[in-house]
């Protein structure tokens, strides 16, 4: 492994974990690709990518389960190659929880600390602490199998939590968890990570669990970031294809820029579509490649004769025949054949915004959406 020396300290103030150009192959498979990564301490970090993208390689690699061919890690500004797992400021918590089946609530808990043999009535007094902290108090005698998966989840967090790492890493936490029961745990991740403040960096599939936990999300695919932002930059703002797809922006147009003006540039795909966006900042016109557009941000209504023209510059607009209509509970999808194109357009109507709307498969339609809405591509 090529790498700096442990004990190196060379990071900035406030980075809790630093991944400097990491590299792990499998052969001739390159998992993770010259990585690079600074994770602020106190934050909510998400690697969010589709299966076989890298993302529980990486966090292996990070908890010391795996030895980089390339680069460093550094936790609490030490470098950690050449340390193993449990010499690392930090604590994993699995899909499996992988309790002690033969143990109380209580016993799991506060496992880390006779290890360190602190003692009992140290170790009583912070298992007390951290069974209040999530929300098991009544519980402590029971054992794992007396329990509920999103109770034996809270055990392995407050098993984890008990140690005080500086980093902890969450490899697919709630992905055995029902619907219902992984949006409650959601909500108590993250109430768990405000109240203690330890890093949290957590791996996920899960688009929705990313959003609604994360205070910075980092999409993986092949190896690599494609994109690190915000929550809502990650979902309204994507920058590439991939992103915005995987993000379920289902309308992605390609596309050239054929003008630039007050800011605003027109876009023109291969059909001869062509659109207003806002320009971006800092993008060169030869870099964009098209545009997305969020289902729910569009409007859905009966083609009328007679309606008025919009501007352009302010709202897209085109023509169409409903397709297909998908009844969801909350929201119905409207798949809409564009007569100006071979395109297929995905409309979701909340049941607040099309509620009282009946819009037959057949019927011709009219979809627009500010402008706005369209977001520019770049890769």
């Amino acid at each position: 492994m090529q790498a700096s020396n442990t004990g190196d300290t060379n990071t900035e103030p406030g980075i809790c974990l630093e991944v400097r150009n990491v590299v792990k192959r499998f052969g001739d498979l390159t998992a993770v690709d010259h990585v690079n990564l600074k994770i602020r301490e106190g934050e909510i970090f998400s690697f969010l990518g589709p299966s076989g993208c890298g993302k529980s390689t990486l966090l292996r690699v990070v908890a010391g389960l795996e030895n980089q061919d390339l680069g460093d890690v550094f936790i609490a500004g030490l470098n950690v190659n050449d340390l193993p797992p449990y010499k690392r400021d930090c604590n994993t918590v699995f899909q499996s929880h992988a309790l002690f089946p033969h143990m109380t609530v209580a016993k799991n808990i506060g496992f880390g600390l006779v290890e360190r043999k602190i003692s009992k009535s140290e170790i009583k007094k912070r298992v007390a602490e951290k069974i209040e902290l999530v929300n098991l108090g009544g519980m402590e005698d029971r054992l794992p199998e007396q329990l509920s998966g999103g109770q034996q989840q809270r055990v392995a967090l407050a098993r984890s939590l008990i140690l005080e790492p500086t980093v902890l890493l969450l490899d697919e936490p709630l992905a055995a968890l029902d619907r219902k029961l992984r949006k409650e745990m959601q909500i108590e991740l993250k109430r768990i990570q405000r109240e203690v403040g330890t890093t949290f960096l957590n791996v996920t599939h899960d688009q929705k669990e990313a959003l609604s936990v994360s205070d910075r999300i980092g999409i993986m695919n092949a190896g690599a970031f494609l994109q690190i932002g915000s929550p809502d930059e990650i979902y309204e703002k994507p920058r590439s294809i991939f992103v915005a797809s995987f993000m379920g922006a289902t309308n992605i147009f390609t596309g050239n820029v054929v003008s630039k003006k007050d800011g605003r540039i027109e876009i023109e795909t291969p059909d001869g579509l062509k659109i207003f966006a806002p320009e971006p900042e800092g993008c060169a016109g030869d870099a964009i490649t098209g545009f997305s557009v969020h289902p729910e941000l569009i409007s859905l209504e009966s083609a009328t004769a007679d309606a008025p023209p919009t501007d352009p510059r302010e709202q897209t607009e085109f023509h169409g025949k409903i397709k297909e209509v998908f009844y969801q509970g909350d929201f119905s999808e409207f798949t809409v054949a564009l007569k100006e194109t071979d395109m297929l357009m995905t409309v979701h109507l909340t049941r607040g915004k099309g509620y009282r709307t009946q819009l037959p498969e057949g019927q011709d339609v009219t979809v627009s959406w500010d402008y706005g809405s369209n977001n520019v591509l770049t890769g």
